[in-house]
């Protein structure tokens, strides 16, 4: 079988939602997904878009989705791809679909004259490292992300500790 790609509409919506909440499950994070079809075809397809959304297909059926941004590394003095999101459906997981999309990421990431493909992987999802290692790509174990987000985000934004 071949994956067919493309970039996702706005009538996708409602099969990016799908895709959020299934990827949601799997990470054992399905409380925390407030996303709605609303929220997507404003943030995704509104006046200002904030991130990409590709679709792959198997005949006519979606069977994974990839959800990108722009970073930007000073050190390159260039544009990167962040990879917030990369999910393929587990009927059709082992086709090589999430190394077709990957591959399909690396070459758009070149093809846009950015200098990196970066994405973060939950360190308890050793099937997903091992692919990702098989692939070339580097954990950053020196790295530590943070996160700011609800009260904590608002209360420093307003200058409260």
């Amino acid at each position: 079988m071949t994956l067919d790609i493309r970039q996702a509409v706005k009538s996708d919506c409602p099969i990016i939602l799908k895709f959020i909440q299934g990827l949601a499950k799997y990470e054992k994070l399905g409380h925390e997904v407030v996303a709605d079809i609303p929220k997507l075809e404003q943030t995704l397809f509104g006046e200002k878009p904030v991130a990409e959304v590709f679709l792959g297909f198997e005949k006519d059926q979606p069977v994974c989705f990839a959800l990108i941004f722009y970073s930007y590394s000073t050190f390159l003095a260039q544009p990167g791809i962040y990879l917030e999101d990369l999910f393929v459906k587990e009927e059709f997981r082992g086709k090589g679909y999430g190394k077709t999309m990957l591959q399909f990421l690396a070459e758009l990431t070149v093809r846009r004259n950015c200098g990196r493909l970066e994405w973060s992987v939950l360190d308890w999802n050793k099937p997903a490292i091992d692919f990702y290692e098989s692939l070339g790509a580097v954990a950053r174990e020196e790295w530590t992300g943070f996160r700011l987000t609800g009260d904590a985000l608002e209360n420093l934004g307003k200058g409260i500790k």
